[in-house]
């Protein structure tokens, strides 16, 4: 018997707009079942890249935020690390991970970098399920009008948006859940 999906929910925060140049500063993942349970959680703050630096935009929006920077700057540890235990959180999950994201595009892309050059491996191969364009089949509308503010207010639970990587993951992953509820509901 094949195993079930696992929707690991990620969030990243970071410093720039592509990693190399710039860093992963901190990432989390909750994975839940398609029935919106939450299985469990993984989170770390990472050390910077050698040889990175900030992007000057990015720079100006952590300093108009200075609590979530404070909170990824915490306990930080070597990206080897937290990426070799990354894995083995995968991979001890009770199914087949699949990377979801809002937008996928960009959490995705940090992960998956980190991943390969850190671990040699991606236990989601080399995909990702976004959100917005889950939401834009659903909604059977446009890409630009899967913005949250935009989405159905019943698809929201009250969990907090902070720009905490934790705090994101878990509440992105209720809203892929609620999303994935309504369209099993309506195409069963």
């Amino acid at each position: 018997m094949a195993k079930p999906e696992i929707y690991v929910s990620t969030d990243i925060e970071a410093d720039g707009p592509i990693p190399g140049p710039h860093s992963m500063l901190s990432f989390a993942s909750a994975a839940y079942t398609a029935d919106k349970q939450l299985v469990s959680t993984f989170s770390a703050n990472l050390e910077t890249l050698p040889n990175s630096e900030a992007h000057p935009d990015t720079q100006a929006w952590w300093d108009k935020n200075p609590e979530a920077w404070q909170a990824c700057r915490q306990n930080c540890q070597q990206p080897e690390q937290a990426m070799k235990d990354y894995v083995s959180w995968l991979k001890q999950l009770p199914g087949k991970p699949v990377f979801v994201g809002y937008p996928a595009a960009y959490d995705f892309m940090f992960v998956y970098w980190y991943l390969i050059r850190f671990t040699g491996e991606s236990p989601f191969s080399h995909s990702a399920l976004d959100i917005k364009s889950y939401a834009m089949a659903v909604l059977k509308t446009e890409f630009r009008e899967t913005a949250k503010r935009k989405m159905p207010k019943h698809w929201f639970d009250e969990l907090p948006h902070t720009h905490v990587a934790l705090d994101d993951a878990i509440e992105q992953g209720a809203l892929f859940c609620n999303i994935l509820q309504q369209a099993s509901d309506t195409y069963p």
